[in-house]
Protein backbone atom coordinates (compact mmCIF):
# COMPACT_ATOMS: atom_id res chain seq x y z
CA UNK A 1 0.00 0.00 0.00
CA UNK A 2 2.86 2.36 0.70
CA UNK A 3 4.19 1.80 -2.84
CA UNK A 4 0.70 2.48 -4.25
CA UNK A 5 0.87 5.88 -2.54
CA UNK A 6 3.57 6.86 -5.06
CA UNK A 7 2.38 4.62 -7.93
CA UNK A 8 -1.42 5.00 -8.16
CA UNK A 9 -1.39 2.73 -11.23
CA UNK A 10 -1.01 -0.19 -8.79
CA UNK A 11 -4.41 0.73 -7.36
CA UNK A 12 -6.55 1.47 -10.42
CA UNK A 13 -4.70 -1.08 -12.59
CA UNK A 14 -5.93 -4.03 -10.49
CA UNK A 15 -9.50 -3.81 -11.72
CA UNK A 16 -8.72 -2.86 -15.30
CA UNK A 17 -10.96 -4.74 -17.71
CA UNK A 18 -12.38 -4.87 -21.23
CA UNK A 19 -15.12 -2.25 -20.77
CA UNK A 20 -12.70 0.21 -19.19
CA UNK A 21 -10.18 -0.42 -21.95
CA UNK A 22 -12.79 0.33 -24.63
CA UNK A 23 -13.86 3.57 -22.94
CA UNK A 24 -10.25 4.69 -22.52
CA UNK A 25 -9.43 3.93 -26.16
CA UNK A 26 -12.42 5.93 -27.43
CA UNK A 27 -11.49 8.89 -25.22
CA UNK A 28 -7.86 8.67 -26.33
CA UNK A 29 -8.80 8.74 -30.02
CA UNK A 30 -10.91 11.87 -29.55
CA UNK A 31 -8.31 13.69 -27.43
CA UNK A 32 -5.55 12.77 -29.90
CA UNK A 33 -7.47 14.42 -32.73
CA UNK A 34 -7.83 17.57 -30.62
CA UNK A 35 -4.28 17.52 -29.27
CA UNK A 36 -2.35 17.36 -32.57
CA UNK A 37 -3.13 20.92 -33.75
CA UNK A 38 -3.04 22.24 -30.17
CA UNK A 39 0.42 20.79 -29.54
CA UNK A 40 1.79 22.37 -32.71
CA UNK A 41 0.15 25.72 -31.93
CA UNK A 42 1.29 25.91 -28.30
CA UNK A 43 4.87 25.00 -29.20
CA UNK A 44 4.96 27.88 -31.66
CA UNK A 45 3.39 30.14 -29.01
CA UNK A 46 6.31 29.17 -26.77
CA UNK A 47 8.77 30.20 -29.50
CA UNK A 48 9.73 26.59 -30.22
CA UNK A 49 9.67 24.43 -33.37
CA UNK A 50 6.21 22.81 -33.79
CA UNK A 51 7.46 19.24 -33.41
CA UNK A 52 8.49 20.01 -29.82
CA UNK A 53 4.78 20.37 -29.03
CA UNK A 54 4.26 16.79 -30.22
CA UNK A 55 7.25 15.54 -28.22
CA UNK A 56 5.86 17.25 -25.10
CA UNK A 57 2.62 15.29 -25.59
CA UNK A 58 4.10 11.77 -25.56
CA UNK A 59 6.36 10.70 -22.68
CA UNK A 60 5.02 13.34 -20.24
CA UNK A 61 1.52 11.90 -20.62
CA UNK A 62 2.80 8.39 -19.94
CA UNK A 63 4.73 9.59 -16.88
CA UNK A 64 1.62 11.23 -15.48
CA UNK A 65 -0.41 8.07 -16.15
CA UNK A 66 2.03 6.18 -13.91
CA UNK A 67 2.22 8.70 -11.05
CA UNK A 68 -0.90 10.89 -11.25
CA UNK A 69 -4.14 10.33 -9.33
CA UNK A 70 -6.72 12.00 -11.61
CA UNK A 71 -8.66 9.62 -13.82
CA UNK A 72 -9.46 12.28 -16.46
CA UNK A 73 -6.69 14.89 -16.40
CA UNK A 74 -5.01 15.28 -19.80
CA UNK A 75 -1.43 16.53 -19.47
CA UNK A 76 0.48 18.37 -22.18
CA UNK A 77 1.33 21.83 -23.51
CA UNK A 78 -1.10 24.59 -22.44
CA UNK A 79 -1.39 28.24 -23.43
CA UNK A 80 -0.43 29.97 -20.17
CA UNK A 81 2.57 27.73 -19.50
CA UNK A 82 3.69 28.15 -23.14
CA UNK A 83 3.57 31.93 -22.75
CA UNK A 84 5.51 31.73 -19.47
CA UNK A 85 8.09 29.49 -21.14
CA UNK A 86 8.50 32.02 -23.95
CA UNK A 87 8.93 34.85 -21.45
CA UNK A 88 11.45 32.99 -19.27
CA UNK A 89 13.55 31.50 -22.08
CA UNK A 90 13.56 34.77 -24.05
CA UNK A 91 15.42 36.37 -21.18
CA UNK A 92 18.44 34.15 -21.88
CA UNK A 93 18.31 33.49 -25.65
CA UNK A 94 16.48 34.51 -28.85
CA UNK A 95 13.28 32.47 -29.51
CA UNK A 96 13.86 29.47 -31.76
CA UNK A 97 17.62 29.38 -31.29
CA UNK A 98 19.45 26.29 -29.95
CA UNK A 99 20.14 28.12 -26.69
CA UNK A 100 16.45 28.98 -26.40
CA UNK A 101 15.50 25.31 -26.85
CA UNK A 102 18.14 24.37 -24.26
CA UNK A 103 16.59 26.88 -21.86
CA UNK A 104 13.14 25.34 -22.41
CA UNK A 105 14.53 21.90 -21.53
CA UNK A 106 16.13 23.30 -18.37
CA UNK A 107 12.83 24.93 -17.41
CA UNK A 108 11.05 21.59 -17.80
CA UNK A 109 13.65 19.77 -15.69
CA UNK A 110 13.78 22.42 -12.96
CA UNK A 111 10.00 22.62 -12.84
CA UNK A 112 9.75 18.84 -12.64
CA UNK A 113 12.30 18.59 -9.83
CA UNK A 114 10.61 21.40 -7.87
CA UNK A 115 7.22 19.70 -8.17
CA UNK A 116 8.60 16.29 -7.14
CA UNK A 117 10.36 17.74 -4.08
CA UNK A 118 7.17 19.58 -3.10
CA UNK A 119 5.20 16.34 -3.48
CA UNK A 120 7.61 14.23 -1.43
CA UNK A 121 7.63 16.88 1.31
CA UNK A 122 3.82 17.16 1.04
CA UNK A 123 3.89 20.85 0.29
CA UNK A 124 0.80 20.92 -1.89
CA UNK A 125 -0.75 23.45 0.47
CA UNK A 126 1.76 26.05 -0.79
CA UNK A 127 -0.37 26.42 -3.90
CA UNK A 128 -2.91 28.11 -1.63
CA UNK A 129 -0.57 31.11 -1.54
CA UNK A 130 -2.24 32.06 -4.81
CA UNK A 131 -5.82 33.08 -4.08
CA UNK A 132 -8.56 32.30 -6.58
CA UNK A 133 -9.10 35.97 -7.55
CA UNK A 134 -5.38 36.38 -8.27
CA UNK A 135 -5.19 33.16 -10.33
CA UNK A 136 -8.35 34.12 -12.22
CA UNK A 137 -6.96 37.60 -12.88
CA UNK A 138 -3.62 36.24 -14.06
CA UNK A 139 -5.22 33.72 -16.44
CA UNK A 140 -7.56 36.38 -17.84
CA UNK A 141 -4.70 38.80 -18.47
CA UNK A 142 -2.55 36.04 -19.96
CA UNK A 143 -5.38 35.06 -22.27
CA UNK A 144 -5.65 38.64 -23.53
CA UNK A 145 -1.89 38.86 -24.10
CA UNK A 146 -1.79 35.51 -25.90
CA UNK A 147 -4.73 36.37 -28.16
CA UNK A 148 -3.19 39.74 -28.98
CA UNK A 149 0.21 38.21 -29.69
CA UNK A 150 -1.37 35.85 -32.24
CA UNK A 151 -2.82 38.70 -34.29
CA UNK A 152 0.57 39.06 -35.97
CA UNK A 153 0.21 35.57 -37.43
CA UNK A 154 -3.37 36.26 -38.51
CA UNK A 155 -2.23 39.45 -40.26
CA UNK A 156 1.01 37.98 -41.58
CA UNK A 157 3.15 40.73 -40.05
CA UNK A 158 5.93 41.04 -37.47
CA UNK A 159 5.24 42.11 -33.90
CA UNK A 160 7.03 41.67 -30.61
CA UNK A 161 6.63 42.27 -26.91
CA UNK A 162 5.72 40.45 -23.72
CA UNK A 163 3.15 43.01 -22.55
CA UNK A 164 0.25 44.83 -24.13
CA UNK A 165 1.83 48.28 -24.69
CA UNK A 166 4.68 46.94 -26.85
CA UNK A 167 2.49 44.34 -28.57
CA UNK A 168 -0.17 46.85 -29.57
CA UNK A 169 2.42 49.43 -30.64
CA UNK A 170 4.28 47.02 -32.93
CA UNK A 171 1.04 45.60 -34.34
CA UNK A 172 -0.17 49.09 -35.29
CA UNK A 173 3.22 50.08 -36.69
CA UNK A 174 3.40 47.02 -38.96
CA UNK A 175 -0.29 46.75 -39.89
CA UNK A 176 0.49 48.28 -43.30
CA UNK A 177 2.41 45.09 -44.21
CA UNK A 178 -0.65 42.85 -43.77
CA UNK A 179 -0.77 39.92 -46.21
CA UNK A 180 -4.35 39.70 -47.49
CA UNK A 181 -4.14 35.96 -48.18
CA UNK A 182 -2.88 35.28 -44.67
CA UNK A 183 -5.55 37.56 -43.25
CA UNK A 184 -8.26 35.73 -45.20
CA UNK A 185 -7.11 32.34 -43.91
CA UNK A 186 -6.71 33.60 -40.35
CA UNK A 187 -10.11 35.31 -40.21
CA UNK A 188 -11.97 32.42 -41.85
CA UNK A 189 -10.26 29.79 -39.69
CA UNK A 190 -10.83 31.77 -36.48
CA UNK A 191 -14.46 32.48 -37.36
CA UNK A 192 -15.04 28.83 -38.24
CA UNK A 193 -13.51 27.66 -34.96
CA UNK A 194 -15.66 30.09 -32.97
CA UNK A 195 -18.75 28.83 -34.80
CA UNK A 196 -17.76 25.20 -34.24
CA UNK A 197 -17.35 25.88 -30.52
CA UNK A 198 -20.74 27.57 -30.13
CA UNK A 199 -22.92 26.67 -33.09
CA UNK A 200 -22.05 23.21 -34.41
CA UNK A 201 -23.37 21.22 -31.46
CA UNK A 202 -26.88 22.78 -31.55
CA UNK A 203 -26.96 22.26 -35.32
CA UNK A 204 -26.04 18.58 -35.00
CA UNK A 205 -28.60 18.09 -32.23
CA UNK A 206 -31.23 19.72 -34.44
CA UNK A 207 -30.43 17.13 -37.11
CA UNK A 208 -31.02 14.31 -34.63
CA UNK A 209 -27.57 13.55 -33.22
CA UNK A 210 -27.48 12.90 -29.47
CA UNK A 211 -26.06 15.68 -27.31
CA UNK A 212 -22.90 13.88 -26.20
CA UNK A 213 -21.75 12.69 -29.65
CA UNK A 214 -22.59 16.13 -31.05
CA UNK A 215 -20.40 17.75 -28.41
CA UNK A 216 -17.50 15.41 -29.16
CA UNK A 217 -17.79 16.04 -32.91
CA UNK A 218 -17.74 19.77 -32.26
CA UNK A 219 -14.55 19.36 -30.22
CA UNK A 220 -12.86 17.89 -33.31
CA UNK A 221 -13.49 21.10 -35.24
CA UNK A 222 -9.83 22.20 -35.27
CA UNK A 223 -8.90 19.14 -37.36
CA UNK A 224 -11.39 20.24 -40.03
CA UNK A 225 -9.92 23.76 -40.00
CA UNK A 226 -6.41 22.31 -40.31
CA UNK A 227 -7.36 20.03 -43.21
CA UNK A 228 -9.25 22.70 -45.18
CA UNK A 229 -6.54 25.35 -44.72
CA UNK A 230 -3.84 22.89 -45.87
CA UNK A 231 -5.91 22.09 -48.98
CA UNK A 232 -6.38 25.81 -49.66
CA UNK A 233 -2.63 26.48 -49.46
CA UNK A 234 -1.85 23.63 -51.83
CA UNK A 235 -4.70 24.31 -54.28
CA UNK A 236 -4.03 28.05 -54.65
CA UNK A 237 -0.25 27.96 -54.11
CA UNK A 238 -0.66 30.44 -51.24
CA UNK A 239 2.83 29.83 -49.90
CA UNK A 240 4.21 31.56 -53.01
CA UNK A 241 1.94 34.51 -52.22
CA UNK A 242 3.48 35.10 -48.82
CA UNK A 243 1.38 32.83 -46.61
CA UNK A 244 3.66 31.41 -43.91
CA UNK A 245 3.32 27.69 -43.27
CA UNK A 246 4.61 25.33 -40.62
CA UNK A 247 7.15 23.80 -42.98
CA UNK A 248 8.95 20.50 -42.75
CA UNK A 249 8.44 18.64 -39.46
CA UNK A 250 10.80 15.75 -38.67
CA UNK A 251 9.27 12.27 -38.82
CA UNK A 252 10.77 10.78 -35.71
CA UNK A 253 10.36 9.46 -32.24
CA UNK A 254 10.95 11.96 -29.42
CA UNK A 255 14.74 12.38 -29.14
CA UNK A 256 16.64 11.58 -25.97
CA UNK A 257 17.81 14.95 -24.68
CA UNK A 258 19.97 15.81 -21.69
CA UNK A 259 19.35 19.33 -20.37
CA UNK A 260 22.47 21.46 -20.34
CA UNK A 261 24.02 21.87 -16.91
CA UNK A 262 25.18 25.45 -16.58
CA UNK A 263 25.10 26.71 -12.99
CA UNK A 264 24.64 30.34 -13.99
CA UNK A 265 21.87 29.53 -16.46
CA UNK A 266 20.09 27.30 -13.95
CA UNK A 267 20.26 30.10 -11.41
CA UNK A 268 18.73 32.58 -13.85
CA UNK A 269 15.91 30.17 -14.67
CA UNK A 270 15.22 28.99 -11.11
CA UNK A 271 12.62 31.64 -10.21
CA UNK A 272 10.77 31.35 -13.55
CA UNK A 273 10.75 27.55 -13.08
CA UNK A 274 9.27 27.98 -9.59
CA UNK A 275 6.55 30.27 -10.95
CA UNK A 276 5.85 27.80 -13.75
CA UNK A 277 5.55 25.01 -11.19
CA UNK A 278 3.10 26.87 -8.96
CA UNK A 279 0.89 28.19 -11.76
CA UNK A 280 0.92 24.82 -13.55
CA UNK A 281 0.02 22.96 -10.37
CA UNK A 282 -2.78 25.36 -9.43
CA UNK A 283 -4.30 25.17 -12.91
CA UNK A 284 -3.95 21.40 -13.08
CA UNK A 285 -5.23 20.53 -9.63
CA UNK A 286 -8.25 22.83 -10.05
CA UNK A 287 -9.26 20.97 -13.21
CA UNK A 288 -8.54 17.57 -11.66
CA UNK A 289 -10.61 18.28 -8.54
CA UNK A 290 -13.53 19.58 -10.58
CA UNK A 291 -13.66 16.50 -12.79
CA UNK A 292 -13.08 14.09 -9.90
CA UNK A 293 -16.00 15.58 -7.97
CA UNK A 294 -18.37 14.83 -10.85
CA UNK A 295 -17.74 11.09 -10.42
CA UNK A 296 -17.34 11.21 -6.63
CA UNK A 297 -13.70 10.37 -6.97
CA UNK A 298 -10.81 12.03 -5.20
CA UNK A 299 -7.35 13.17 -6.10
CA UNK A 300 -4.33 13.47 -3.82
CA UNK A 301 -2.80 16.95 -4.30
CA UNK A 302 0.62 15.94 -2.97
CA UNK A 303 0.74 12.95 -5.32
CA UNK A 304 -0.44 15.23 -8.14
CA UNK A 305 2.74 17.24 -7.54
CA UNK A 306 4.78 14.08 -8.07
CA UNK A 307 2.76 13.13 -11.17
CA UNK A 308 3.17 16.56 -12.77
CA UNK A 309 6.82 16.63 -11.72
CA UNK A 310 7.44 13.28 -13.39
CA UNK A 311 5.70 14.55 -16.54
CA UNK A 312 7.99 17.59 -16.71
CA UNK A 313 11.14 15.55 -16.08
CA UNK A 314 10.02 13.23 -18.90
CA UNK A 315 9.56 16.30 -21.13
CA UNK A 316 13.08 17.48 -20.32
CA UNK A 317 14.61 14.19 -21.43
CA UNK A 318 12.45 13.72 -24.54
CA UNK A 319 12.85 17.03 -26.36
CA UNK A 320 9.77 18.70 -24.84
CA UNK A 321 9.11 21.73 -22.69
CA UNK A 322 7.09 22.45 -19.50
CA UNK A 323 3.64 20.84 -19.38
CA UNK A 324 0.65 20.69 -17.06
CA UNK A 325 -2.98 19.55 -17.04
CA UNK A 326 -5.05 21.41 -19.64
CA UNK A 327 -8.64 22.46 -19.00
CA UNK A 328 -10.12 22.02 -22.51
CA UNK A 329 -8.54 18.65 -23.34
CA UNK A 330 -9.26 17.31 -19.84
CA UNK A 331 -12.94 18.17 -20.19
CA UNK A 332 -12.99 16.47 -23.61
CA UNK A 333 -11.23 13.45 -22.11
CA UNK A 334 -13.83 13.31 -19.33
CA UNK A 335 -16.81 13.80 -21.65
CA UNK A 336 -15.46 11.14 -24.03
CA UNK A 337 -15.67 8.60 -21.20
CA UNK A 338 -12.08 8.22 -19.97
CA UNK A 339 -12.09 6.06 -16.85
CA UNK A 340 -8.41 5.79 -15.93
CA UNK A 341 -5.07 7.53 -16.62
CA UNK A 342 -4.48 4.79 -19.20
CA UNK A 343 -6.53 6.94 -21.59
CA UNK A 344 -3.65 9.42 -21.42
CA UNK A 345 -1.13 6.71 -22.24
CA UNK A 346 -3.20 5.69 -25.29
CA UNK A 347 -3.33 9.35 -26.31
CA UNK A 348 0.47 9.42 -26.14
CA UNK A 349 0.57 6.45 -28.53
CA UNK A 350 -1.73 8.33 -30.91
CA UNK A 351 0.50 11.42 -30.83
CA UNK A 352 3.54 9.19 -31.37
CA UNK A 353 1.96 7.69 -34.48
CA UNK A 354 1.14 11.19 -35.71
CA UNK A 355 4.77 12.27 -35.18
CA UNK A 356 5.95 9.25 -37.17
CA UNK A 357 3.48 9.21 -40.06
CA UNK A 358 1.35 12.36 -40.29
CA UNK A 359 3.89 15.17 -40.05
CA UNK A 360 4.53 15.37 -43.83
CA UNK A 361 0.84 16.24 -44.26
CA UNK A 362 1.27 19.21 -41.90
CA UNK A 363 4.08 20.92 -43.82
CA UNK A 364 1.62 23.16 -45.70
CA UNK A 365 -0.41 24.05 -42.59
CA UNK A 366 -0.76 27.87 -42.43
CA UNK A 367 0.55 29.41 -39.22
CA UNK A 368 -2.51 31.67 -39.34
CA UNK A 369 -4.72 28.63 -38.73
CA UNK A 370 -2.68 27.65 -35.69
CA UNK A 371 -2.95 31.25 -34.49
CA UNK A 372 -6.73 31.02 -34.84
CA UNK A 373 -6.69 27.77 -32.84
CA UNK A 374 -4.82 29.52 -30.03
CA UNK A 375 -7.04 32.62 -30.10
CA UNK A 376 -10.23 30.59 -29.82
CA UNK A 377 -8.77 28.42 -27.05
CA UNK A 378 -7.39 31.23 -24.89
CA UNK A 379 -10.36 33.58 -25.22
CA UNK A 380 -12.35 30.95 -23.34
CA UNK A 381 -9.99 31.66 -20.43
CA UNK A 382 -10.81 35.37 -20.45
CA UNK A 383 -13.42 35.90 -17.74
CA UNK A 384 -15.05 39.30 -17.25
CA UNK A 385 -17.90 38.02 -15.08
CA UNK A 386 -15.77 36.94 -12.13
CA UNK A 387 -14.33 40.46 -11.50
CA UNK A 388 -17.88 41.83 -11.31
CA UNK A 389 -18.92 39.14 -8.83
CA UNK A 390 -15.78 39.64 -6.74
CA UNK A 391 -16.30 43.42 -6.74
CA UNK A 392 -19.72 42.90 -5.18
CA UNK A 393 -18.47 40.33 -2.70
CA UNK A 394 -15.06 41.57 -1.55
CA UNK A 395 -13.37 44.87 -2.43
CA UNK A 396 -9.90 43.75 -1.17
CA UNK A 397 -10.05 40.59 -3.31
CA UNK A 398 -11.12 42.68 -6.29
CA UNK A 399 -8.20 45.05 -5.71
CA UNK A 400 -5.78 42.10 -5.71
CA UNK A 401 -7.34 40.70 -8.88
CA UNK A 402 -7.35 44.05 -10.66
CA UNK A 403 -3.73 44.72 -9.72
CA UNK A 404 -2.69 41.28 -11.01
CA UNK A 405 -4.47 41.91 -14.32
CA UNK A 406 -2.94 45.37 -14.64
CA UNK A 407 0.63 44.28 -13.85
CA UNK A 408 0.40 41.29 -16.20
CA UNK A 409 -1.01 43.34 -19.07
CA UNK A 410 1.26 46.37 -18.67
CA UNK A 411 4.56 44.81 -17.58
CA UNK A 412 4.52 41.10 -18.37
CA UNK A 413 3.72 37.58 -17.26
CA UNK A 414 6.44 36.99 -14.66
CA UNK A 415 5.89 40.34 -12.90
CA UNK A 416 2.18 39.52 -12.97
CA UNK A 417 2.72 36.17 -11.23
CA UNK A 418 5.06 37.71 -8.66
CA UNK A 419 2.60 40.55 -8.06
CA UNK A 420 -0.18 38.01 -7.67
CA UNK A 421 1.74 35.94 -5.12
CA UNK A 422 2.78 39.10 -3.26
CA UNK A 423 -0.76 40.47 -3.22
CA UNK A 424 -2.19 37.12 -2.09
CA UNK A 425 0.25 37.00 0.81
CA UNK A 426 -0.28 40.66 1.65
CA UNK A 427 -4.05 40.19 1.64
CA UNK A 428 -3.76 37.12 3.85
CA UNK A 429 -1.45 38.88 6.30
CA UNK A 430 -3.69 41.95 6.39
CA UNK A 431 -6.79 39.89 7.12
CA UNK A 432 -4.99 37.78 9.73
CA UNK A 433 -3.61 40.86 11.45
CA UNK A 434 -7.09 42.36 11.81
CA UNK A 435 -9.44 39.47 12.61
CA UNK A 436 -13.14 39.94 13.06
CA UNK A 437 -14.14 40.45 16.67
CA UNK A 438 -17.54 41.13 18.18
CA UNK A 439 -18.94 42.22 21.52
CA UNK A 440 -21.69 39.72 22.22
CA UNK A 441 -24.70 39.45 24.47
CA UNK A 442 -27.24 36.77 25.37
CA UNK A 443 -30.24 36.30 23.10
CA UNK A 444 -33.32 36.39 25.41
CA UNK A 445 -34.80 33.02 26.36
CA UNK A 446 -31.86 31.14 24.81
CA UNK A 447 -28.31 30.18 25.69
CA UNK A 448 -26.93 31.72 22.50
CA UNK A 449 -24.65 34.75 22.36
CA UNK A 450 -24.62 37.04 19.33
CA UNK A 451 -23.13 40.33 18.14
CA UNK A 452 -24.80 43.28 19.90
CA UNK A 453 -24.75 45.22 16.60
CA UNK A 454 -26.80 42.58 14.78
CA UNK A 455 -29.22 41.24 17.38
CA UNK A 456 -31.36 42.36 20.30
CA UNK A 457 -29.47 40.83 23.19
CA UNK A 458 -29.13 41.14 26.95
CA UNK A 459 -25.88 42.60 28.33
CA UNK A 460 -24.68 43.74 31.72
CA UNK A 461 -22.46 46.83 32.18
CA UNK A 462 -20.36 44.89 34.70
CA UNK A 463 -19.56 42.10 32.23
CA UNK A 464 -18.03 42.43 28.75
CA UNK A 465 -17.80 39.45 26.39
CA UNK A 466 -15.57 39.67 23.31
CA UNK A 467 -15.69 36.91 20.70
CA UNK A 468 -12.55 36.60 18.54
CA UNK A 469 -13.23 34.89 15.21
CA UNK A 470 -9.66 33.94 14.26
CA UNK A 471 -6.72 31.96 15.57
CA UNK A 472 -4.43 34.13 17.64
CA UNK A 473 -0.91 34.47 16.25
CA UNK A 474 1.99 36.89 16.18
CA UNK A 475 0.21 38.66 13.32
CA UNK A 476 -2.70 39.81 15.46
CA UNK A 477 -1.28 39.62 18.99
CA UNK A 478 -0.66 43.37 19.25
CA UNK A 479 -4.03 44.12 17.69
CA UNK A 480 -5.70 41.92 20.34
CA UNK A 481 -4.14 43.92 23.17
CA UNK A 482 -5.12 47.23 21.66
CA UNK A 483 -8.67 46.15 20.86
CA UNK A 484 -9.37 44.64 24.28
CA UNK A 485 -7.91 47.55 26.25
CA UNK A 486 -9.77 50.05 24.06
CA UNK A 487 -13.08 48.32 24.82
CA UNK A 488 -12.30 48.13 28.54
CA UNK A 489 -11.48 51.84 28.69
CA UNK A 490 -15.03 52.66 27.54
CA UNK A 491 -16.70 50.55 30.28
CA UNK A 492 -16.53 52.40 33.62
CA UNK A 493 -18.59 49.80 35.54
CA UNK A 494 -16.72 46.81 34.16
CA UNK A 495 -15.63 44.04 36.55
CA UNK A 496 -15.34 40.97 34.33
CA UNK A 497 -14.04 40.50 30.80
CA UNK A 498 -14.75 37.21 29.03
CA UNK A 499 -12.80 36.21 25.93
CA UNK A 500 -15.14 33.87 24.06
CA UNK A 501 -12.79 31.43 22.33
CA UNK A 502 -15.22 29.23 20.38
CA UNK A 503 -13.73 30.33 17.02
CA UNK A 504 -10.08 30.24 18.09
CA UNK A 505 -8.25 27.19 16.73
CA UNK A 506 -4.79 28.06 17.98
CA UNK A 507 -2.79 30.43 20.17
CA UNK A 508 0.90 30.87 19.40
CA UNK A 509 3.61 32.10 21.80
CA UNK A 510 3.24 35.76 20.81
CA UNK A 511 -0.52 35.69 21.31
CA UNK A 512 -0.06 33.88 24.63
CA UNK A 513 2.22 36.66 25.77
CA UNK A 514 -0.40 39.24 24.75
CA UNK A 515 -3.14 37.43 26.71
CA UNK A 516 -0.86 37.35 29.74
CA UNK A 517 -0.24 41.09 29.36
CA UNK A 518 -3.99 41.72 29.09
CA UNK A 519 -4.53 39.65 32.24
CA UNK A 520 -2.01 41.75 34.19
CA UNK A 521 -3.28 45.10 32.92
CA UNK A 522 -6.90 44.22 33.67
CA UNK A 523 -5.89 43.04 37.12
CA UNK A 524 -4.31 46.43 37.79
CA UNK A 525 -7.64 48.01 36.79
CA UNK A 526 -9.69 45.75 39.03
CA UNK A 527 -11.11 43.72 36.16
CA UNK A 528 -10.95 39.92 36.06
CA UNK A 529 -10.16 38.10 32.81
CA UNK A 530 -12.11 34.93 31.95
CA UNK A 531 -11.96 32.50 29.05
CA UNK A 532 -14.94 30.56 27.73
CA UNK A 533 -15.50 27.69 25.30
CA UNK A 534 -11.80 27.04 24.76
CA UNK A 535 -11.31 24.16 22.33
CA UNK A 536 -9.55 21.02 23.56
CA UNK A 537 -6.30 21.35 21.57
CA UNK A 538 -6.04 25.03 22.52
CA UNK A 539 -6.64 24.19 26.20
CA UNK A 540 -3.98 21.47 26.01
CA UNK A 541 -1.50 24.08 24.82
CA UNK A 542 -2.54 26.66 27.45
CA UNK A 543 -2.13 24.09 30.24
CA UNK A 544 1.57 23.90 29.35
CA UNK A 545 1.94 27.60 30.16
CA UNK A 546 1.45 29.69 33.32
CA UNK A 547 -1.56 31.53 31.94
CA UNK A 548 -4.24 29.40 33.62
CA UNK A 549 -2.42 29.58 36.99
CA UNK A 550 -2.11 33.36 36.79
CA UNK A 551 -5.57 33.98 35.30
CA UNK A 552 -7.49 36.38 37.56
CA UNK A 553 -10.75 34.83 36.44
CA UNK A 554 -11.66 31.33 35.31
CA UNK A 555 -11.76 29.18 32.18
CA UNK A 556 -15.42 28.27 31.64
CA UNK A 557 -16.75 25.34 29.68
CA UNK A 558 -19.59 27.35 28.16
CA UNK A 559 -20.24 31.03 27.58
CA UNK A 560 -23.74 30.78 29.03
CA UNK A 561 -22.43 29.25 32.26
CA UNK A 562 -19.78 31.99 32.55
CA UNK A 563 -22.25 34.81 31.94
CA UNK A 564 -24.91 33.47 34.28
CA UNK A 565 -22.45 32.78 37.10
CA UNK A 566 -20.78 36.19 36.80
CA UNK A 567 -24.20 37.91 36.82
CA UNK A 568 -25.01 36.15 40.11
CA UNK A 569 -21.57 36.93 41.53
CA UNK A 570 -21.88 40.61 40.59
CA UNK A 571 -25.38 40.77 42.10
CA UNK A 572 -24.11 39.23 45.32
CA UNK A 573 -21.24 41.71 45.46
CA UNK A 574 -23.74 44.55 44.96
CA UNK A 575 -26.14 42.99 47.49
CA UNK A 576 -28.83 42.90 44.78
CA UNK A 577 -31.56 40.34 45.51
CA UNK A 578 -31.99 37.69 42.82
CA UNK A 579 -35.73 37.29 42.28
CA UNK A 580 -37.74 35.84 39.38
CA UNK A 581 -38.76 39.28 38.13
CA UNK A 582 -35.12 40.29 37.74
CA UNK A 583 -34.31 37.03 35.92
CA UNK A 584 -37.17 37.55 33.49
CA UNK A 585 -36.04 41.09 32.77
CA UNK A 586 -32.56 39.80 31.98
CA UNK A 587 -33.82 37.23 29.54
CA UNK A 588 -33.09 34.17 31.67
CA UNK A 589 -36.66 32.92 31.80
Amino acid sequence: MKLARYLPILEWGRGYGGVTLTNDLVAAAIVTIMLIPQSLAYAMLAGLPPEIGLYASILPIIAYALFGTSRALAVGPVAVISLMTLTAASAVAPPGSPDFIAAALILALLSGLILIVMGVLRLGFLANLLSHPVVSGFITASGIIIATSQLKSVLGIKASGEAMPELVTTLIANAKDTNVYTLAIGVIATGFLFWVRKGLKPLLVRFGLAARPADLVAKAGPIVAVALSILAVIAFDLEAKGVKVVGSIPQSLPPFTVPLFDAELWQRLAIPALLLSVIGFVESVSVAQTLAAKKRQRIVPDQELIGLGAANVAAAFSGGYPVTGGFARSVVNFDAGAETPAAGAFTAVGILLAALFLTPLLASLPIATLAGTIIVAVLSLVDFKTPQAIWRYSKPDFAAMAATIAVTLLIGVEPGVIAGVGLSLALFLWRSSRPHAAIVGRVPETEHFRNIKRHKVFTDPRILTIRIDESLTYLNARWLEEFVLEQVAEQSELRHLILMCSAINGVDASALESIEAINHRLSDSGVKLHLSEVKGPVMDALEKSHLLDDLTGKAWLSQNEAFQSLIRTSDEEDNSPIVPDNLAARGWI
